[in-house]
């Protein structure tokens, strides 16, 4: 069994509020979780509405399929135009 874990660091240059930032973060989180079936969670400071650092787990038999599940969320990710991929890392349990 495979723990694949992707660290996404996101800026966020359209949120104006806190308001903002939790429409933007939680809508980025439902859709990665509706499409790709993986565990997404929060990390750091909620109170910094410029940027955000969402944690996503998949798990599976197979480390070249989570690698590239994990790949592809990235690009995911970094397709959204409200909020910009900084810096991603991908690791494997």
């Amino acid at each position: 069994m495979t723990i694949g874990v992707l660290h996404l660091d996101l800026a966020l240059p359209e949120s104006r509020s806190l308001k903002d930032r939790r429409r933007i973060v939680k809508s980025l989180k439902e859709r990665i979780r509706n499409r790709f079936n993986a565990s997404v969670a929060e990390l750091g400071d909620p109170d910094l509405w410029k940027s955000a650092c969402l944690v996503v787990c998949i798990i599976g038999n197979d480390v070249r399929h989570v690698n590239s599940q994990l790949s592809s969320v990235a690009s995911f990710a970094n397709q959204d135009h409200r909020a910009l991929l900084t810096d991603y890392r991908i690791e494997m349990l």
